[in-house]
């Protein structure tokens, strides 16, 4: 069975990629800060059939993501690398001038550098799958300019550049930076908890990025709502 690691699992995208990918027969490595939820998510996945390694922790730790990558190595691989774990910098954003600079290097720290540091991780098991990609979870707010938004849409863009030298480097993976859009997550309502606006569940999105698994398209930058309607 092919096998994912799949980082800030325990809840929103993360759980709903995980349980897709599980009913498709995957086995699955998660992780998540918080041990109780991510228990909860690898109980859920697991009743499916598939074999879960469920890995509470820090991905800013090497340690870690070393374990993260062990385990997916007990079961048989790395097929399919998803840096999902985000921070925002600032709960809630504000504005530049505000932007704590312990908060933005934090920021930088879980969706920028250690997303590369899982990626040199798990490196030679995804050269040495028959179909490895990776999948760096973007935001639009890496390409638009939005008030609040520069400190974590900084992150992302910087992901987004990572990914896409990545994709030039090692020509024989797929490396996809895929935004998801606007999803009802609790990263969204910590970033503006005054939107009340109604937004998609994550799993709504979640076949946009099964598409790109099943097609296999370039490496390159995605947006997941636009793969729904088959566009890029």
């Amino acid at each position: 069975m092919p096998v994912a690691i799949i980082t800030g699992a325990s809840k929103g995208l993360g759980r709903a990629l995980a349980e897709a990918l599980a009913g498709r027969g995957w086995d699955l490595v998660l992780d998540a800060r918080g041990a109780e939820a991510l228990g909860k998510t690898a109980e859920a996945v697991s009743g499916q059939g598939t074999r879960v390694s469920a890995l509470p922790g820090d991905v800013t730790d090497a340690g870690h993501r070393a374990e993260l990558v062990a385990a997916a190595r007990r079961l048989g691989g790395v097929d399919l690398l998803v840096h999902n774990a985000s921070a925002l910098g600032a709960e809630p954003l504000v504005r530049l001038e505000e932007l704590p600079l312990d908060g933005l290097r934090g920021a930088l720290e879980v969706n920028l550098v250690a997303g590369l540091g899982l990626v040199q991780e798990a490196l030679p098991l995804l050269r040495a799958s028959r179909a490895g990609a990776v999948v760096a979870v973007s935001s639009d707010a890496a390409a638009e300019a939005y008030e609040t938004w520069g400190g974590y849409g900084a992150s992302k863009a910087a992901l987004d550049q990572l990914a896409a030298v990545l994709a030039v480097e090692e020509p024989g993976l797929r490396v996809w930076a895929v935004d998801p859009g606007d999803m009802a997550t609790d990263l969204y309502a910590a970033a503006v908890p005054e939107d009340r606006e109604p937004r998609p569940e994550p799993a709504a999105v979640v076949p946009g990025f099964l598409r790109l698994l099943d097609e296999r398209p370039a490496s390159g930058r995605y947006r997941a709502p636009a793969l729904l309607d088959g566009a890029r």
